[in-house]
């Protein structure tokens, strides 16, 4: 989860891309319960502000919590904490489809 580009390392702490990957898992968590068999969630927006370097060994905890919902769409707010620091803050898109949607989507047809 270092910061890295092609292969090389550029600095051994937390990278932008794994916070960015973690804040979406954190607010795909949030929806979960709450999709019916049909449904699935699909991303659609992620912001997210790196405040802070974690080097090796850091626990950072991801806390996302809903801050807006408007039909299909809900919006999350995350904070990624580590020992009282704030790390990083972001928000997650995600919109809800049918999972039929979805395929067609993927398969170039919808």
């Amino acid at each position: 989860m270092f910061a890295r580009f092609e292969g090389q390392l550029v600095h051994p702490v937390y990278s932008t891309v794994s916070m960015v990957y973690h804040m979406e898992w954190v607010s795909r968590q949030t929806i979960l319960p709450f999709l019916e068999e049909h449904e699935e969630g699909m991303g659609g927006a992620v912001t997210v502000k790196h405040n802070a370097p974690c080097p090796e060994g850091t626990v950072i905890s991801f806390t996302a919590t809903v801050s807006d919902r408007k039909d299909n769409v809900v919006i999350t707010t995350v904070r990624a904490e580590s020992e009282g620091r704030l790390v990083g803050v972001g928000e997650v898109t995600q919109v809800i489809l049918p999972k039929s949607k979805i395929a067609s989507l993927v398969a170039g047809s919808g």
